[in-house]
């Protein structure tokens, strides 16, 4: 089977599409299938070394004028989707949508999150929360940004998610359930990881990995430091947040506490992690967090707050603590709780270790996805055949 992945960010991008698009493209080009990617990347890493993958990949600019990079980014589609079996977009399901207009390509969609409430809570247009969002009135800007998502997602044959939390809300865009699939992300096997050197005479050392951007809550993690003497804390990732953080950083004169990395490569951020004694996920809303199985993998106990899908993942007590949003006194009594019991630590990684183990492992994750992949296909195969002999010599399979 040949698949066109699409993305909207592919390594040496940070975050969950940028992890699990290489995997999820590995494994099934070690499946014989004939893969390849359609990534944007930041203008620097458009000669990024692309050899390492047995697959090949195609980058777009991301810094193009909108216009110019959505053109680009549909002809490119088009281009490398006439060749494809089946389409598997991870990002830019716009574009996709539009491209496969002209295609008439099987189309999976795998979705994480809502991109229309991202971009209006960057842009301003909003200040709901995920969820007010879904169902309340917006200004025009962010109501056309809901439209297009929710027409672009309907345009799928199938829609993968990472949890049964956004199942629920994307059938609330018009997604049929029997259309939408769950399949929990799942971290590759680690080896031994060697901690990195880290900057930090503090005993405690927390750590937090994604994009700085608002709804993080970055800034609560920091703020929560006050009260917690000798506890340190590493922040991995980059965005419009970063020179705020490092400002309140400052003025709570923290510097020597906190250590901003920038972005990191999936295994420099494990050795970061590796160095650590707690994973910290403070944010207002989650799909369903990648990053806090691979903190689980690497051996950390867990602190996240319980929003979206994070429970699926998190059992408080369990797997890990969880303590509500936006919540700076609760966070600083889970870490003080986590810092001052060793025995809690052991028996929260234990079973976050297990729980990787049995319900996020790889396996599991790839023969769902090529399950779905290939229905997906054979279906419209099957329907194609089917059509009236006048136009079957136009029909998808032909070209």
């Amino acid at each position: 089977m040949k698949i066109l992945i699409v993305t909207g960010i592919f390594p040496p991008d940070i975050g969950g599409p940028a992890t699990y698009v290489p995997l999820i493209a590995g494994a099934l080009a070690s499946r014989g299938h004939q893969v390849k990617v359609l990534t944007t990347s930041e203008p620097e890493d458009l000669g990024y070394d692309d050899r390492q993958y047995p697959f090949p990949v195609v980058r777009v600019n991301r810094r193009l004028p909108l216009w110019r990079r959505t053109f680009t980014l549909i002809r490119l589609i088009i281009r490398h989707g006439r060749e494809a079996d089946v389409i598997y977009a991870n990002g830019m399901h716009l574009e996709t949508a539009l491209a496969n207009k002209l295609l008439r390509k099987p189309l999976v969609m795998k979705i994480v999150g809502d991109e229309a409430w991202e971009r209006a809570t960057r842009k301003g247009w909003t200040e709901d929360n995920f969820e007010a969002f879904q169902s309340k009135r917006q200004p025009w800007p962010a109501e056309l940004n809901k439209w297009l998502r929710s027409w672009a997602t309907r345009q799928a044959d199938r829609v993968i998610v990472p949890s049964r939390y956004l199942k629920q809300i994307i059938a609330r865009w018009g997604v049929p359930e029997d259309r939408c699939k769950v399949v929990y992300n799942a971290a590759e096997p680690l080896g031994s990881v060697e901690p990195a050197m880290i900057p930090l005479a503090t005993p405690a050392k927390l750590i937090t990995v994604g994009r700085l951007v608002p709804w993080k809550h970055v800034d609560s993690i920091i703020e929560a430091l006050v009260e917690l003497n000798g506890t340190g804390l590493v922040v991995v990732g980059d965005g419009p947040e970063k020179q705020r953080l490092e400002a309140l950083t400052q003025s709570l004169g923290l510097t020597k506490r906190v250590y901003f990395t920038g972005q990191r490569s999936k295994e420099e951020t494990h050795a970061l992690m590796a160095a650590c004694n707690i994973f910290v996920l403070n944010s207002s809303y989650e799909g369903l967090p990648h990053v806090i199985v691979e903190a689980m993998q690497v051996g950390l106990p867990v602190i996240a707050t319980a929003v979206g899908g994070t429970p699926e993942v998190v059992q408080d007590g369990e797997t890990g603590l969880l303590i509500p949003p936006d919540d700076v006194q609760a966070l600083q009594k889970a870490l003080a709780r986590l810092i001052n019991n060793p025995d809690l630590r052991r028996m929260l990684i234990e079973k976050g270790r297990l729980l990787v183990q049995t319900k996020f492992n790889k396996e599991g994750m790839i023969d769902q996805t090529e399950a779905v992949l290939l229905k997906v296909a054979k279906n419209f195969s099957r329907s194609s055949i089917h059509a009236a002999p006048e136009n079957h010599r136009n029909s998808p399979i032909d070209r």
